[in-house]
């Protein structure tokens, strides 16, 4: 197997490894030399090197990236530790299961939400070792492969080797792992064609807290009890660390087709995709901006922007673009130059932007949400109202990034100039703001960053009297709470919520 990548560090720590500190006040769990004795007995490789403590200690959350400024993680681990395959995964866990030692497992560490920050320190689990394509089954359209595996690599290599894909697009891709895209329920820029991460795993292997390694699904539309495969994608590594995952693929596309449009107002360019959906056209691409982001994209002033693209068997491609002009048509679209799909697709997976802002002294972020068609409109003018109407912010906007027969995503972005001391403060105001109403006006709190640390306090609110089944579920399968503690609102023994 040929290795895939590695993790790319989000922006500078200021300051020498050894002098940087944690930002989280939680509980801290150091790791005696006879537990490090232990865990090198797994046959897996163990650091406790300041430079590669604190580098894996944290992800792209852009709030850490202003701690990060200031010399600080979120929370340092006490040691990284890092598998070669299932087998060391599971002895691992039971090594720290045994001694009550917190592990938070991690991949590309490309997530914005703190979701593989080691609150108490602990065991760090680098998954990246765990890399490769374990198996093709074009028969059947399946590949086996490892969760350490990056994005990018894997996805050239099926299309060079196999003449497949997996559909899978993030804009992370260079950055995130397979592993981290299960973790997360993550999405790629094409779900509205391949579907998101969900419909894409048809099985896992998992190992648990205590050791045992189980495997889940595998066959097609299997009626053997609930589908257990589901309750570990978007876990964010809290019931189970996923050693291996079997992917649905497709053939690669033989053809693309672009198009572009523009409309009067916000709810229009809505309307236009719920149409398209309803007909049961797929285009791998439908993303529509709101006039300030697409003024600043696309110079197109006051205008809203629609940009299509799908791609696939070209009977198929053909009849879902002659669906989108027509629908597009119905709602009083203008015709744009194509060139601008290409200008999105040239720069659609440049995450540099973030780190610029960030040392230039702004606070910046995105939150992404789903929501039912009937309340996409409500939601988008709630949220941004309610952003603006946080001290400090200079402006919040908005897209509509992935569409589904009942619903889409909207993808929201803020960003503030508030003191260097009312940073912290006002980034936690505009979330408050802006995922209470969300939350009133009846979407989701993700579709695809996850909760991690930074949504972990809306998440009760978020599944209402169904947070207790998942509570109950943690209980069951991590009884004494290693697994990534301090995330998903469960309960924590070492006495979380660690932020804010």
């Amino acid at each position: 197997m040929s290795p895939s990548g590695q993790p790319t560090a989000p922006i500078a720590i200021a300051g020498e490894p050894a002098a940087v500190t944690s930002h989280l006040t939680a509980t801290r769990v150091e790791i005696t030399p006879a537990q490090i004795d232990a865990l090198l007995a797994t046959g897996a490789t163990v650091s406790t090197m300041d430079g590669e403590i604190v580098e894996a200690s944290r992800d792209w959350w852009p709030l850490a990236m202003i701690w990060a400024l200031d010399g600080q993680v979120g929370a340092r681990a006490a040691a990284i530790v890092r598998p070669t395959d299932a087998a060391q995964v599971a002895a691992v866990l039971r090594v720290c299961d045994d001694a009550r030692i917190p592990v938070t497992a991690a991949g590309g560490r490309s997530g914005v939400c703190g979701a593989s920050v080691p609150v108490h320190g602990g065991v760090l689990l680098d998954m990246t070792a765990l890399d490769g394509i374990v198996e093709v089954d074009l028969d059947s359209m399946l590949v086996r492969v490892l969760p350490g595996t990056f994005g990018t690599w894997f996805e050239e290599t099926l299309r060079n080797d196999h003449g497949v894909t997996a559909g899978h697009w993030p804009q992370s891709i260079d950055l995130s792992t397979v592993g981290g895209w299960v973790a997360c329920r993550g999405a790629g820029q094409y779900s509205t064609r391949y579907g998101k991460i969900e419909d894409i795993v048809a099985g896992l292997e998992v190992a648990l807290a205590d050791g045992r390694v189980i495997r889940t699904g595998g066959a097609p539309r299997a009626a053997v009890g609930p589908d257990l495969t589901q309750l570990f994608v978007g876990s964010e590594g809290t019931l189970g660390i996923v050693t291996e995952v079997t992917l649905r693929l497709h053939p690669a596309p033989a053809t693309e087709r672009r198009a572009a449009y523009s409309f009067a107002t916000f709810a229009d360019g809505l309307e236009v995709c719920r149409r398209i959906m309803r007909r049961g056209a797929r285009p791998a691409v439908l993303r529509h901006y709101d006039e300030i982001e697409g003024d600043r994209s696309y110079k197109t002033g006051d205008r809203q922007v629609l940009l299509v693209m799908d791609e696939g068997d070209p009977a198929i491609v053909e009849a879902t673009m002659q669906v989108v002009e027509e629908e597009a048509r119905a709602v009083g679209g203008e015709s744009l130059d194509v060139a601008l799909v290409e200008q999105w697709m040239g720069h659609r997976n440049d995450v540099s932007a973030l780190e610029a802002l960030i040392t230039r002294g702004y606070v910046v972020d995105t939150m992404e949400i789903s929501a039912p068609w009937g309340a996409c409109a409500d939601i988008y003018a709630a949220a941004t109202a309610a952003i603006r109407g946080v001290e400090g912010t200079m402006v919040a906007s908005a897209h509509q990034s992935h569409s589904y027969p009942d619903g889409a995503c909207l993808y929201f972005t803020f960003a503030g100039n508030p003191p260097a001391e009312g940073r912290e403060a006002y980034y936690r105001a505009a979330w408050d703001a802006g995922q209470r109403a969300v939350l009133a006006n009846g979407g989701a709190l993700s579709h695809h960053h996850g909760v991690g640390l930074n949504r972990s306090r809306f998440i009760a609110e978020a599944l209402g009297t169904a947070h207790g089944v998942l509570v109950d579920v943690k209980r069951a399968l991590d009884p004494n709470g290693i697994l990534n503690p301090g995330k998903l609102g469960l309960p924590d023994p070492w006495g979380g919520p660690a932020w804010p």
